[in-house]
């Protein structure tokens, strides 16, 4: 089986945002597994329309969640939900989301972005895709992490490879089905 070619999008568009630093942690820990071949995403590199008007950019982006066989979402937690930036780029794509699964790895203060990935739950399920089950959530993530982007969190650390685990298993279980029928959605 050839390596699944997993996307990592960092949702927070914001200047002097931590994202880019989960998400590489995030990274690192997936490459590490042969099975899986990390698509970087980072929404900052792509100018999304809030009004979904096409453009060169809505193209590539689409373009890129199309190739993509399985998705890892890193949040923050906004005003108790998750960035507009990233529900712009849900809202973008369309079909290029169903059948594909997804994990979340939120981060925030005390509550840990937990509230982001709740509210992504009913948005992907809507968009068709399928959610694992377990989940990251970093709490007070600006202490968590050292210079050199290693995390002092072992709850985060054993959460990550279990959500790595069943996105791989997803991933194979639809790729699977999509080799002998259309999805019906």
């Amino acid at each position: 089986m050839q390596p699944i070619q997993l996307a990592i999008v960092v949702g927070s568009v914001r200047a002097g945002r931590i994202g880019p630093t989960v998400a590489a942690w995030v990274r690192s820990v997936a490459a590490e597994r042969a099975t899986i071949e990390v698509v970087d995403v980072d929404l900052a590199e792509f100018e999304l329309p809030g009004n979904l008007v096409p453009n060169d950019d809505t193209e590539r982006f689409t373009a890129m969640i199309g190739t993509c066989d399985a998705f890892v979402f890193v949040t923050p937690e906004y005003n108790h939900g998750i960035p507009g930036s990233l529900k712009t780029a849900l809202d973008t794509v369309k079909y290029e989301w169903r059948a594909k699964p997804v994990g979340f790895v939120s981060y925030g203060g005390l509550g840990g972005g937990i509230r982001a990935t709740e509210q992504l739950r009913q948005i992907t399920a809507e968009l068709h895709m399928v959610s694992v089950r377990d989940a990251v959530s970093v709490h007070r993530v600006r202490k968590r992490f050292d210079d050199e982007g290693g995390i002092d969190d072992p709850a985060a650390v054993d959460a990550l490879g279990r959500l790595l685990d069943q996105v791989e298993w997803w991933a194979g279980a639809v790729a699977g089905a999509r080799e002998r029928i259309d999805y019906p959605g």
